[in-house]
């Protein structure tokens, strides 16, 4: 909780100077920005916040077909706190690290074993990877002149995060195909705390590491060549991103964007969503506005394009994570409440 309260303090401060760097410069205007909001289309706008929350609730779902396949269900509102809990702390933790185990402590205190637990999100962050280089890779296929349209920085912020993400899948997916090193990685750590006198009974740590492990192998052993509920947990995973990148097709819209340009703006945020990835800083905070200003001056005026990129990324990121907030919030009380009656 205190290295959560940390990260969130300093999550404030990063959002503060880049929100402060888009409106300080980019000819941006505080009436302009209110006038947009005035003006644009409620119905469209309702569109992109329920974009917004299925962001969290495909995840959540996700998790849930991974979950009963090991055999145990839980329902909607888990799925939804597992979720809420990983998109909040990568939102507000470098290279996104707090997200698997925020979602892994509401996991175990739901009673699921912690190797159950390790191998759902192993499995997961496979498929969520896999889901975003099935956009890029669309991306790239459907729209390369969108890709040109950003300058060399951006490009080369989109393709560090493409690679990065191609790099993150094969060690995902070596984590449950060879779980031998997932186990080798751990032996190691373990001995060299015991060296460094930061782990005490070394021997006896070792033995709980190897009973993991062997857990571990007997629930990838149990997902293995179970097609059907990849394909389900994928397809969440894949409408997840696909729930996030339209919400700035929706804003946009709202606005009173064109019909004609909505393909290329969604595939505009596409190449966004994959930038952030260039980059270890929490959220993509920097990184996703600068290239949502540098691919939206095609479509809008300079200052309509700063106003834009608060309305969108607002949206999308800003709301998602007090949604997100929220829900960790009220997990805990709950967990907090059910601690003390047991």
């Amino acid at each position: 909780m205190k290295k959560g309260t940390l990260w969130g303090i300093l999550f404030l401060l990063l959002a503060f100077f880049t929100v402060w760097a888009v409106i300080s410069n980019n000819n941006f205007s505080f009436a302009a920005f209110f006038q947009m909001l005035r003006s644009s289309s409620a119905q469209w706008m309702a569109a992109a916040v329920v974009c917004m929350l299925g962001f969290i609730i495909f995840e959540g779902m996700a998790l849930q077909v991974i979950l009963q396949a090991l055999g145990y269900k839980k329902g909607f509102g888990n799925g939804f706190l597992y979720s809420a809990a990983d998109i909040y702390f990568s939102a507000i933790t470098p290279s996104a690290t707090g997200g698997q185990p925020a979602s892994a402590f509401f996991m175990i205190k739901d009673g699921i074993p912690g190797a159950v637990v390790t191998i759902s999100l192993v499995a997961n962050l496979i498929l969520y990877t896999l889901a975003l280089l099935t956009v890029g890779f669309l991306s790239f296929a459907v729209k390369p002149a969108v890709f040109f349209r950003f300058h060399l920085p951006g490009r080369i912020c989109i393709l560090l995060g493409f690679l990065f993400l191609c790099a993150l899948a094969l060690f995902f997916y070596m984590l449950i195909a060879r779980p031998h090193i997932l186990e080798k990685t751990g032996s190691f750590f373990v001995n060299l705390g015991g060296k460094l006198r930061f782990v005490r009974h070394r021997k006896k740590k070792q033995e709980k590491l190897r009973l993991a492990m062997e857990e571990y192998r007997q629930c990838a052993a149990l997902m293995a060549g179970r097609r059907a509920l990849f394909a389900k947990a994928f397809l969440c995973n894949l409408l997840q991103r696909v729930s996030q990148i339209t919400v700035t097709l929706f804003a946009y819209l709202a606005i009173g964007g064109t019909a004609k340009q909505a393909a290329d703006v969604w595939f505009t945020q596409s190449f966004v969503t994959i930038g952030t990835y260039s980059f270890p800083i929490p959220g993509g905070m920097g990184v996703a506005d600068y290239l949502l200003l540098d691919g939206f001056r095609f479509y809008l005026r300079e200052a309509d394009a700063a106003s834009f990129e608060l309305l969108s990324r607002g949206i999308s990121f800003y709301v998602c994570l007090l949604v997100s907030a929220l829900t960790v919030l009220v997990g805990m009380i709950f967990t907090l409440k059910r601690r003390n009656l047991t």
